[in-house]
């Protein structure tokens, strides 16, 4: 699921820009106490100009740069407003986008994804009272309280899911955070069920991905992930290469169908990458997309 997280988080990075804010900002928050009425409005109000920067940057270097500062950031601001819910989802978004994406070091990256996981689970502690113990209950317990939620607060469900499933693919050799999968699908059927278009319909990659991370023999519904990446595709109108990608790596790959393999990865090469929204992450799809073309003589 690595390449697929890395995606998600990429597309999720519309919610860090609570705290890419000018660094004005962030010397009020650690020097000025009496701040925090800038601090608050910056942080609630999206500044469209710099999302736009980030999301629209076609060299992951420079993003891979100014994170650490990311992370910085969110902490000392949480730490003056740790009740913040919209920030609580924008720390745990920035935690695992670069966590996923940049971070190679096992044990550094379980940190991390530790902490952006404690983030989106007080988010939603934050928003719902009755969800506080979300990790320790049984699934029947978590399935029910999931089913509770509403479409507000689907944003903080995804943040929820994408977060956990981090946190598992740097935990995968637990097999008690594998087993934590179930938690996942339930999280990201309920978005489903709420909004399926929320980010272009990015729960349903996940599901897709989910139900193709076996094959049919062992409980794998490679029909039902087919279906998912679809209407991901549907959804998104095209536009975010990285559906393909995993498309190809998670089904196309499992049935050995090496002509929709190899179909989907070159539409991605082909295809423009500097697409609004979507360049950062599409010009990670063209370089998993190359990857996986180079080793398909040895897989199919």
């Amino acid at each position: 699921m690595s390449a697929y997280c890395k995606y998600i988080s990429i597309t999720g990075l519309r919610r860090i820009i609570a705290f890419v804010m000018p660094l004005y900002i962030l010397l009020c928050a650690l020097l000025l106490s009496g701040c925090s009425f800038f601090i608050s409005s910056a942080t609630l109000d999206m500044t469209e100009n710099l999302t736009y920067a980030i999301l629209n940057n076609n060299d992951l270097a420079t993003v891979e740069a100014g994170g650490p500062a990311y992370l910085l950031m969110v902490d000392s601001l949480l730490h003056r407003d740790p009740d913040n819910g919209s920030l609580l989802r924008a720390a745990a978004t920035i935690y695992t986008a670069y966590t996923d994406v940049f971070v190679k070091d096992k044990a550094r990256a379980q940190k991390l994804t530790d902490k952006a996981l404690e983030y989106a689970l007080h988010a939603v502690c934050v928003r719902r009272s009755n969800a506080c113990s979300l990790r320790q209950s049984h699934f029947q317990e978590f399935e029910n309280v999931i089913f509770t939620l509403s479409v507000k607060d689907v944003p903080t469900l995804f943040v929820l899911g994408s977060a956990w499933s981090a946190w598992i693919q740097t935990h995968r050799e637990d097999w008690n955070a594998v087993a934590e999968i179930s938690r996942i699908e339930a999280i990201m059927q309920r978005v489903v069920d709420l909004d399926e278009s929320y980010q272009d319909g990015a729960a349903h990659l996940y599901l897709g991905v989910l139900a193709t991370l076996l094959p049919p023999a062992l409980g794998g519904k490679p029909d039902v992930g087919r279906h998912h990446f679809e209407r991901a595709l549907e959804i998104s109108n095209h536009k975010n290469l990285m559906i393909k990608i995993m498309y190809a790596q998670q089904y196309a790959r499992l049935l050995f169908d090496r002509e929709l393999h190899d179909r989907l990865l070159r539409e991605v090469l082909k295809a423009e990458p500097e697409v609004p929204g979507y360049t950062l992450s599409n010009i990670l799809a063209q370089q998993k997309a190359q990857e996986l073309l180079d080793s398909a003589e040895d897989y199919f």
